[in-house]
């Protein structure tokens, strides 16, 4: 696993497009009073969308992948919901937040996409673990019982 092969994976790539604006677009407009309350709340939401994304792609077994897209779903569903707060509070024009109330929907719909795409494929589903899946590049052969 690697950066460069998880930037192939257009879901991330878009949920990290979608934590960038909030941090560059959002957090600078929030007054100071909410430095350490929802200016930090909507870092750490936005910032757990692709983090979760990336967490699950890394993971052996496809139901784990699974479950870390559904966190990650959450946590776009809690970044949308601390924007409602800021729109209603006057902090974010309302133009910036239909714009991301937009791109919030088009995450969640590539998320279920992806969610749909690994339940069909089912990676990892008939490799056992025990098997030795962390020695790929070790050709050697297991010691014999008479070679101690």
């Amino acid at each position: 696993m690697s950066v460069k092969s998880l930037e192939t994976l257009n879901t991330w790539v878009k949920a990290k497009e979608f934590a960038l604006r909030v941090y560059r677009e959002v957090v600078p407009l929030l007054p100071n009073e909410e430095k350490w309350s929802l200016a930090q709340q909507i870092r750490r939401s936005a910032n757990s969308i692709p983090a979760n994304i990336a967490e699950g792609y890394g993971r052996f077994h496809y139901q784990d992948n699974i479950r870390f897209c559904y966190i990650a779903r959450g946590s776009l569903e809690e970044t949308l919901s601390h924007l409602v707060m800021c729109k209603e509070l006057a902090y974010i024009p309302d133009e910036l937040f239909s714009s991301l109330a937009q791109d919030g929907e088009k995450l969640t719909q590539l998320i279920n996409g992806y969610v749909g795409y690994l339940k069909r494929s089912k990676q990892g589903k008939n490799i056992r673990e025990d098997e030795a899946l962390y020695d790929a590049e070790d050709n050697s052969q297991p010691p014999t019982p008479d070679s101690h």
